[in-house]
């Protein structure tokens, strides 16, 4: 379990929640909750928030959300957590500064989000992205998340999960103004293999720790375990 980060750090995290249901095909969005609770992340991106036919409702309820501690980044509408299943929570005196949607090419209906916060290490772009099934749209969608971090405003994270199984970097290429952190397996969540959850970061944050997180229940609670990671301002 990830130890409390340093007050001038920033812990974010990444996790694909498949919404709510767990290996035991029970929908429980507390479990999701206590998952994340052990992070002690200050920032958690989210895949698969919101339910899958529309309206899109959210998965894991805002009501339970605000209880916990988190607040969430109003990305949706209509009900849903975020945008394409894509959400943004954040708590520990973060603050949001801005928000929007970013539209990605493919067949599939696929897109990401960005948020601006305010936090201890200055004012962070977060991107969270669900990248596609075929290697062509993920390079494509990949391209256009690497424009929209081209950003002279505040520092960048980009996070999400990119549905890449390649041991070797195929999509870090396309972003070179991102350092990605090192691939750890985190799918299945039963029995990792696949390092299909990524972080990176811009040149002006540096990464001081970075780790999947596999405590109970993270095991069953999703099919995929959460990633972290550390940051702090260069």
């Amino acid at each position: 379990m990830p130890k409390i980060p340093s007050p001038d750090s920033l812990r974010i995290a990444t996790y694909n929640i498949q919404k709510c249901v767990g290996l035991d095909l029970r929908r429980r969005p507390e479990r999701i909750l206590q998952v994340l609770a052990g992070l002690k992340a200050d920032v958690a991106v989210l895949q698969e928030a919101d339910k899958r036919l529309p309206p899109r409702p959210a998965a894991l309820p805002h009501f339970l959300v605000e209880e916990t501690g988190w607040r969430a980044a109003d990305l949706g509408g209509a009900g849903s957590l975020g945008w394409h299943g894509n959400a943004v929570l954040y708590r520990n005196g973060v603050q949001l500064r801005a928000k929007g949607h970013i539209a990605l090419p493919g067949l599939e209906p696929r897109g990401a989000v960005w948020v601006v916060l305010e936090t201890a290490v200055g004012p962070v772009r977060v991107i969270g992205a669900h990248l596609g099934l075929t290697g062509r749209a993920r390079r494509e969608q990949m391209h256009a998340l690497a424009r929209a971090a081209k950003r002279e405003d505040a520092a960048v994270v980009l996070a999400g999960d990119f549905n890449e199984w390649s041991r070797t970097p195929v999509l870090e290429h396309i972003a070179p103004g991102l350092n990605f952190l090192p691939p750890k397996p985190s799918f299945p969540a039963v029995r990792p293999l696949g390092a299909l959850d990524r972080i990176a970061h811009c040149k002006r944050l540096k990464a001081v720790g970075h780790g999947v997180h596999g405590a109970r229940p993270a095991h069953i609670a999703s099919d995929h375990l959460p990633v972290w990671a550390d940051l702090r301002a260069v």
